[in-house]
């Protein structure tokens, strides 16, 4: 089982024939991704890569049946092509592009409130099931079918701790990039909730930054909520305060916004936190040699519950 996408998606782009689309597309495409078309509009009717291109969302839907959209236009026009996909009934849809106004984007959450659609991004690396589906800009060949979901708001990270686990035989389940703009769509919160339902997740990778609290209302929740160990690291231990660091979002604006200060309280919360990322890959395999340990002894296993080195 895969989770928000998987290979009987049918994807969209929207800005299909621009050049960042029409590269991400190709790689998709190579590593099984159905796309069943694209949208520029004034264009519809032409064809690229093979596939249709439409001059609407909702003629992608009508036409091709689409589903889900990556979403490759300027930031400036973003916002309307997020609108224009949950209005043609698109029900899962990534945002790559980085930079849209924060006024864009509460429009689009309050609009987003009455429609049955999730949003990935804005700023997001994307979401991808290993060998089934991808959607976004992260490189497929890291990736492994495995049973570790992964969430986070750094793609380069989610890049680095997939790459680690990877190489210890630890597949993924479905990778999924939230963003790091400071209004976003889906949140920590959202994305556990689909891994904890998820059958074939055995654990969960959580990988945030300094800034805000979702992650620590993602711990606070899970220690509620979720049977499944979760693995997790924080960005930015050596942020200085008030200055942002990469992702619009990550910034340091009061003492819980430290990195150090969310990973204790992570930590309190029973999640296993690794404070060198270097370390995530051997956290997340002694968390399942500890947690196939547990399960082979007949005894439930703890959220939380600790980890010999």
């Amino acid at each position: 089982m895969s989770v928000f996408i998987n290979k009987n998606s049918r994807v969209v782009y929207q800005g299909f024939t621009g050049q960042h689309a029409t590269f991400h597309a190709e790689e998709a495409i190579k590593h099984g991704t159905n796309i069943v078309g694209g949208v520029t509009p004034g264009k519809g009717g032409s064809v690229h890569l093979d596939r249709p291109v439409f001059d609407t969302v909702s003629d992608a839907v009508g036409q091709a049946g689409a589903d889900v959209s990556g979403i490759f236009v300027p930031p400036q026009f973003a916002a309307d092509a997020i609108l224009e996909a949950v209005e043609a009934g698109i029900k899962t849809i990534v945002v790559i592009a980085d930079g849209i106004p924060v006024q864009d984007m509460v429009r689009v959450k309050r609009y987003v409130l009455d429609h049955d659609a999730i949003i990935f991004g804005p700023n997001t690396a994307g979401v991808i099931t290993p060998e089934e589906c991808k959607v976004g800009i992260m490189p497929a060949s890291i990736y492994q079918p495995g049973r570790v979901g992964v969430v986070s708001r750094s793609g380069t990270l989610n890049y680095e701790a997939v790459a680690q686990m990877t190489a210890l035989g630890h597949g993924q389940s479905t990778s999924v990039g939230i963003g790091g703009d400071p209004i976003n769509g889906a949140n920590f919160v959202d994305v556990l909730k689909a891994f904890n339902e998820d059958p074939d997740t055995d654990a969960v990778v959580l990988i945030g930054e300094i800034g805000g609290g979702q992650e620590v209302d993602a711990a606070e929740w899970a220690k509620k909520h979720m049977d499944k160990p979760i693995i997790g690291f924080i960005a930015g231990v050596s942020a200085p305060a008030g200055r942002r660091m990469g992702h619009a979002g990550a910034i340091i604006s009061g003492e819980a916004d430290t990195a150090e200060a969310k990973m204790n309280l992570m930590e309190n919360l029973g999640v296993h936190v690794v404070r060198n990322p270097a370390e995530i890959g051997e956290t997340v395999d002694r968390v399942l040699k500890q947690k196939a340990t547990t399960v082979e002894s007949g005894r439930e296993p703890v959220h939380g519950e600790a980890v010999e080195s």
